[in-house]
C-alpha cells in the first residue's frame, strides 16, 4: 500500500516537473512581451510585480512595423499548404496504407528522405526557379515550397491511418453495391478524419514555423517568422530590445497554441487509432 502511494507521488512529481520545464519558458516569454523596456533591463526581478511595469507599446510597435500584414500572409500561406497537402497527400497515403505494394517500406523511406535534405541547400535553386516562372516574392510561390516540405509527413501520417482501418468495412460497402469512391467517401474518410485533421495541422505548423525559405524567397511578402527576423533581428537598424522580441514570440506562438488546443481531441483519437 505504502509502496503504491509512494510510486503515485513520484509519478505526479515527475509529471509536474516535466510540465513546468516545458511551460515555464513559454509563460515567461509571453509575459515578458508586455514588460516596459526600462523595467526589463533595470528591474531587480525577472518578472516585475508592479502593474506600471507592463504596457502594450511592444505590441503596438510590431503592428506599426507591419506584423499584422505578415500575420495575414502566414495564414494565407498556411491555408494554401493545408489544401494542397490534403489534396496531394491523402491519395498517396491511401495507396501506401491500403494496397500491398512491392517495396512499400522502401517507398516510405524514400518519401521521408526528402526531408533529410537541408533547406539551405535547395533554397537558392528554388529561388532561381521561382524567378523564372514569376512566383518569387509571392504567397503562392512560398506556399508551393512549404507544401513540398510538409507533404512527406502528410503522406506518412495518412498512410498509417488508412492502414489501421479494417478492410472488412470497405469490403462490406462494396458488397452492398457501393463504388470504391463511395466507400472511400462514406466509410473510410469519416474513420480517417482524425488522422487527416492531424496531418493538416502538422502541415500548417510546418508552414507557420518555417523561416529560412521564407526569408530567402520573399522580400516584401514576408511571413511572420521572416518578418520578425527582418524587423527585429539586427542589421543596419540595430538589435531590437528583448521585450520587442518577446512580443514577436507572442505573435508566433499564440496562434499555434490555440490551434493545438482546438484539435487536441483529433490528435488523441489518431494516437489511439494507430496503436
Amino acid at each position: 500500500m505504502a509502496r503504491g502511494f509512494t510510486k503515485s507521488i513520484l509519478s505526479y512529481l515527475v509529471a509536474i516537473s516535466i510540465v513546468v520545464w516545458i511551460l515555464a519558458p513559454i509563460l515567461l516569454s509571453l509575459l515578458s512581451a508586455f514588460i516596459r523596456v526600462e523595467y526589463y533591463y533595470g528591474g531587480s526581478s525577472i518578472i516585475p510585480l508592479s502593474p506600471q511595469a507592463y504596457t502594450l507599446d511592444n505590441i503596438r510597435l510590431l503592428l506599426i512595423l507591419g506584423a499584422h500584414s505578415a500575420l495575414i500572409r502566414s495564414f494565407q500561406v498556411g491555408a494554401i499548404v493545408v489544401i494542397l497537402s490534403v489534396i496531394l497527400g491523402i491519395p498517396a497515403g491511401y495507396a501506401l496504407g491500403r494496397f500491398i505494394l512491392r517495396g512499400g517500406g522502401t517507398v516510405k523511406l524514400i518519401i521521408l528522405s526528402f526531408r533529410l535534405i537541408p533547406v539551405a541547400l535547395i533554397t537558392v535553386p528554388i529561388a532561381k526557379l521561382l524567378l523564372t516562372v514569376g512566383l518569387y516574392d509571392s504567397v503562392v510561390g512560398l506556399a508551393l515550397v512549404h507544401t513540398a516540405l510538409a507533404l512527406p509527413f502528410v503522406i506518412l501520417i495518412t498512410a498509417n491511418i488508412f492502414a489501421s482501418i479494417p478492410k472488412d468495412l470497405e469490403e462490406a460497402g462494396l458488397v452492398f453495391g457501393m463504388s470504391r469512391f463511395q466507400v472511400l467517401l462514406r466509410i473510410t474518410a469519416p474513420l480517417a478524419l482524425p488522422g487527416i485533421t492531424a496531418s493538416a495541422l502538422f502541415a500548417f505548423l510546418i508552414s507557420w514555423n518555417e523561416v529560412f525559405a521564407a526569408s530567402v524567397l520573399t522580400l516584401t511578402e514576408r511571413t511572420l517568422p521572416a518578418f520578425v527576423i527582418s524587423a527585429l533581428g539586427g542589421g543596419t537598424r540595430g538589435v531590437a530590445p528583448d521585450p520587442f522580441k518577446f512580443a514577436a514570440i507572442l505573435f508566433l506562438v499564440l496562434p499555434a497554441i490555440l490551434i493545438m488546443a482546438y484539435i487536441r481531441r483529433y490528435l488523441i483519437v489518431m494516437w489511439g487509432a494507430t496503436r
